[in-house]
């Protein structure tokens, strides 16, 4: 029997909080009674800079449940940041750790198909949808449009896959060592190479509360995954920058030809979109290699990725972890 953790990381859940620890807490004394778990195994929710009730809820449910713990980090930091926040704080007091989110939209009843590909020797179990058909024809649409747009990328990322996932103790400490600011766990966690399985899933509707993930949010993270581990864009840049040449040089020969046969007609229309789109790509390139620099100036600064404010994990006796 190993120690499990339960990594949930939390911004202004306050509506689905409840529902959520009753689920989980329930899980792990049923997995516990049929001998899946060790005695101790544990919840840690990560309070993202909530500015609603979340990080009181948190502590209520820590004075209730023994099995209950929170982290409340400082300020907002993003759901990437406040998820590796919680697996590296709870690698000290647990055999596994599984990551899941506040809404429980991922189904939970898997977790204990988890457990067993663990013991199996799996370090790292990713949990993979079985299908979308409870999406809206947009976010379906999307959805399957940023997959492949990694895959085009040469980005190695699971399908379906967001991040539900357990890992192993060595999984986390080895991810401990990929000390970027520029964080997506999804594309992070394939790099560590450990063996690795699926467990398939339906995805839930939402109990309560809204999605944090909006429109924006989802193309941003589409966004920061590709400038993240891929430099494609560049070389596609480099392309388009040679195809534009060899354009360049076949509007030159023909329009010498056009001079040396008298044929000159008056193109107002055609030389001012070509001066617009030349302009916009090359607008667009050095935006986008900007993006490439800024990413190495938020590296070269080492600043920390988060704050935390108050840790209950510390309130764990040594010889429990």
């Amino acid at each position: 029997m190993k120690k499990l953790c339960i990594v949930v990381p939390c911004y202004n859940e306050e509506e689905a909080l409840a529902y959520t620890n009753t689920e989980l807490t329930g899980i792990i004394r049923r997995l516990t009674e049929k001998g899946k778990l060790k005695k101790g195994s544990f919840i840690l929710y990560v309070d993202d800079g909530s500015s609603d009730h979340t990080w009181e809820l948190i502590q209520e449910y820590r004075k209730e449940c023994p099995c209950v713990f929170g982290l409340k980090l400082a300020r907002n930091t993003g759901h990437q940041n406040a998820l590796t926040a919680g697996l590296l704080e709870a690698v000290d007091y647990a055999d596994m750790i599984i990551s899941i989110d506040a809404d429980l939209q991922d189904d939970s009843s898997v977790i204990e198909d988890m457990i067993d590909k663990f013991e199996q020797g799996y370090d790292i179990v990713y949990g993979v949808r079985n299908r979308r058909d409870t999406d809206t024809f947009f976010k379906k649409f999307t959805a399957l449009g940023f997959y492949k747009l990694m895959q085009a990328m040469k980005i190695d990322i699971i399908y379906n896959h967001a991040d539900y996932r357990l890992m192993s103790k060595r999984a986390v400490e080895q991810f401990s060592g990929y000390t970027e600011r520029n964080l997506f766990l999804r594309g992070i966690i394939p790099l560590i190479g450990y063996r690795s399985a699926i467990v398939k899933y339906d995805r839930k509707s939402r109990v309560a509360g809204e999605s944090k993930y909006s429109l924006s949010k989802m193309v941003s993270m589409a966004f920061e995954g590709i400038t993240s581990f891929s430099i494609q864009p560049i070389r596609m840049i480099t392309g388009l920058g040679l195809v534009i040449v060899v354009c360049s040089i076949l509007a030159a020969i023909y329009a010498l030809y056009s001079f040396i046969t008298g044929k000159v007609v008056a193109g107002w229309t055609s030389t001012i979109l070509s001066i617009w789109f030349i302009g916009g790509v090359q607008l667009l390139s050095v935006g986008l290699i900007g993006t490439y620099i800024g990413k190495i100036y938020i590296e070269v600064k080492h600043r920390p990725r988060y704050n935390i404010e108050i840790n209950n994990l510390m309130e764990i006796p040594h010889e429990e972890s």
